[in-house]
């Protein structure tokens, strides 16, 4: 009878759950427009970015190739990824009661980790690409053609698109007894921890997910870098020296964005009282704030030195040559 009873209770507080609670955020006082104002100066920033980088890369017939194609999607994945989250986060900046509907709530986790899925692929696909191009270079123009692009590009956001709507279907479908969140931004994790219902099938899923949108992504990144590597220590300086150029912005990004999503994933797991609240704050947030400004300036550098060396090769093409 009391065990009947308890659940009853616990169904009864479950149906009351229409918001949840951003404990995460403190009182800035007066210094919360000054936040305000530098993060939206840095969400203009990342748009301005990453879409003059798309608008160059698809305005300029010579940048049409593979790679660029492959930025361009991550340049669009970045732009996604951060208005999952600025927009929102302004918004409770300037709040003084950090409320968010379990509705937006449910929206804001599948934005954020269908990002992080994208982004791996992209990765992925940008290393298969580099591998190619090296270690394959005189069958690198019949492996990589147009539509082998194009079907890679459309598998790295359907993938996520599908596997994140179980993830959220199944986060849904929990009986809730809290709606207080740790943390700035919704975090499917963090819903998952307040449900009073079974959660095996959340946390059997939530580790399927880890595996595929983390762990084999890097594995596969891992593989063609070996390959690379191989090909780099057993071939010419020429060959050396191209590999250094075309790979270590994309190695340089993949650690960039691989150090915020663990650090993410391992505050959201453990105990993280012992870190200080402001550093708690801008650890989780850095895979969705530096990493969409990281990509446009590294990638940006790279582009326009292609575009410099394109343009001396179209009106010298002797001196090159």
């Amino acid at each position: 009878m009391i065990a009947l009873q308890a659940k009853m209770r616990m169904k009864m507080n479950s149906t009351q759950v229409s918001y949840f609670t951003l404990s995460a955020y403190f009182d800035t006082g007066p210094f919360k427009y000054i936040y305000f104002l530098i993060i939206t100066l840095l969400y203009i920033l990342i748009i301005c970015a990453n879409i003059f980088l798309v608008v160059i890369i698809c305005m300029n017939r010579s940048l049409h190739e593979p790679m660029y194609l492959f930025l361009c999607s991550l340049f669009v994945n970045e732009l996604y990824g951060s208005t999952g989250l600025f927009p929102f986060l302004l918004l409770q900046i300037l709040s003084d009661i950090h409320t968010v509907s379990v509705h937006f709530c449910f929206l804001q986790i599948y934005s954020v980790y269908t990002y992080v899925c994208v982004e791996f692929l992209n990765l992925v696909v940008m290393s298969y690409d580099r591998y190619l191009a090296i270690c394959y270079p005189l069958q690198y123009n019949t492996c990589m053609t147009t539509k082998k692009v194009a079907k890679l590009i459309v598998v790295t956001w359907l993938i996520p698109f599908l596997a994140i709507v179980v993830l959220v279907s199944l986060s849904l479908s929990l009986q809730l007894c809290g709606n207080i969140i740790g943390k700035v931004f919704c975090d499917n994790y963090s819903v998952v921890k307040l449900a009073c219902s079974d959660t095996r099938v959340n946390n059997i899923y939530g580790l399927i997910y880890l595996v595929i949108s983390i762990i084999i992504p890097l594995i596969l990144i891992l593989f063609s870098y070996m390959k690379i590597l191989k090909v780099c220590f057993s071939g010419s300086k020429q060959t050396r020296q191209k590999a250094v150029s075309t790979c270590t912005p994309h190695l340089a990004s993949l650690l960039n964005f691989s150090f915020g999503v663990c650090f993410e994933v391992l505050q959201s797991r453990f105990n993280m009282s012992g870190v200080p609240n402001v550093l708690q704050i801008f650890l989780s947030l850095y895979f969705l704030t530096c990493q969409p400004l990281f990509n446009p300036i590294l990638y940006g550098l790279k582009t326009y030195e292609d575009l410099a060396y394109l343009k001396i090769m179209q009106l010298h093409p002797k001196i090159l040559g």
